[in-house]
């Protein structure tokens, strides 16, 4: 008769993606955890929001409390041309942040 050999079975060890929280927090503790981004990469993140937020804030004003007033301060080089080019480039930013590979 032929006996089938048996091997014994390793046992997996859980990996932060797929494991519990204890090993995560070991992974932790060791330095082990690879984050999607590195720290140039939320620099470049933060300068994007920056840049978004400021073109909204220059964009935003220009109205009247009067509607039968007349305002034509809404036609201003600030509020038409400089503050969706400073979004544009804070959103360009964003994509180029998220994009870029991190060297950490």
């Amino acid at each position: 008769m032929n006996k089938k050999e048996t091997k014994p079975v390793a046992q997996a060890t859980a990996s932060p993606a797929t494991g519990t929280a204890t090993t995560l927090k070991k992974e932790i503790k060791r330095g082990v955890v690879d984050f999607a981004f590195g720290r140039e990469n939320y620099m470049l993140m933060l300068i994007g929001i920056g840049l978004i937020v400021l073109g909204f804030v220059l964009m935003s004003g220009g109205g009247s409390g009067d509607p039968a007033v007349w305002n034509p301060d809404i036609f201003s080089f600030r509020r038409i041309t400089l503050a969706p080019v400073l979004v544009i480039l804070g959103f360009v930013v964003e994509v180029i942040a998220i994009v870029k590979k991190s060297k950490d």
